[in-house]
């Protein structure tokens, strides 16, 4: 460990993606694993964060207190729930350090309340964190742009595990938001997220999502552009959850050297248009 290594806490450390990022942080060099969050009730309390990952003792207990941990700290990574990542939203702005956020499934209040915090950390947010899918909603929004409305229909299908909880993904309404933005519409206004019974025809010019669950499927997406005898798919296959470990390490990396405000990944790896 460096005295210049980038203290970061993990939120949600006994969880996989929290033990992914507790085992990819100790074989990173430049960061260093300063503190792991759980909630009060987790069974995990007190316990050595490096054993729950399978490293071996590291020193670092899991706490159910994040205060102490986030004001001596210089970086959060949290992919947990809405209401979690909006309380470490708030208390990351007092510590005015970065605010990786790879939480999916928030509401427009929720995003109005990380913007809030943004004015005084580095929140670097995105419905997914692989260097991959960012590519593919930057090939989504110029494959739509290009293609005309009135002869393309396109559809976002997404596949994940069992036991996930909200739908459509968050990678998928990041799609289906650059395909909209590349066709220069509003996605809330311009989507179908469901169809069942007697729907009648497709309407011109929406977006629609199909979403899938089943098994342990990590995270499988397509964005489809179907015309009159032709279709085009782009599509992305998580095969490892590291992926997204590391998307939001470089992510929190990135940040560290930035003014406070709201960044996505696509800020991260050079491909914002702004």
């Amino acid at each position: 460990m460096s005295s210049n290594d980038m203290k970061l806490v993990v939120v949600g450390a006994a969880g996989r993606m929290g033990q992914t990022l507790i085992r990819l942080i100790h074989e990173t060099p430049g960061v260093t694993l300063h503190a792991a969050i759980e909630r009060e009730t987790s069974a995990f309390i007190g316990k050595d964060a490096g054993e729950i990952a399978g490293l071996g003792v590291n020193g670092v207990a899991i706490t159910s207190d994040p205060l102490e941990a986030f004001v001596n700290a210089e970086g959060v990574i949290d992919f947990t729930s809405p209401a979690s990542s909006v309380t470490f939203a708030a208390l990351a702005a007092q510590a005015r350090i970065v605010h990786v956020i790879g939480t999916t499934g928030c509401s427009p209040e929720d995003e109005a309340k990380f913007e809030a915090a943004a004015r005084h950390a580095r929140v670097v947010k995105s419905g997914n964190m692989s260097l991959g899918v960012n590519l593919l909603g930057v090939l989504a929004r110029q494959t739509a742009k290009a293609l005309p409305a009135n002869a393309w229909d396109i559809e976002v299908v997404e596949m994940h595990h069992k036991h996930k909880v909200d739908a459509p993904s968050g990678t998928a309404l990041l799609l289906g938001n650059e395909a909209a933005i590349g066709r220069g519409i509003d996605l809330a206004s311009s989507s179908v997220r469901v169809r069942d019974g007697h729907t009648g025809a497709r309407v011109e010019g929406t977006i629609g999502f199909a979403a899938l669950r089943g098994g342990s499927v990590i995270g499988d997406h397509s964005v489809i552009f179907a015309g009159e005898g032709e279709r085009v798919t782009l599509s992305h296959y998580a095969g490892d959850r590291s992926i997204f470990a590391r998307g939001a390490l470089a992510a929190a990396i990135w940040a560290r050297g930035q003014k406070p405000g709201l960044y996505s990944m696509l800020d991260v790896l050079g491909l914002s248009e702004d």
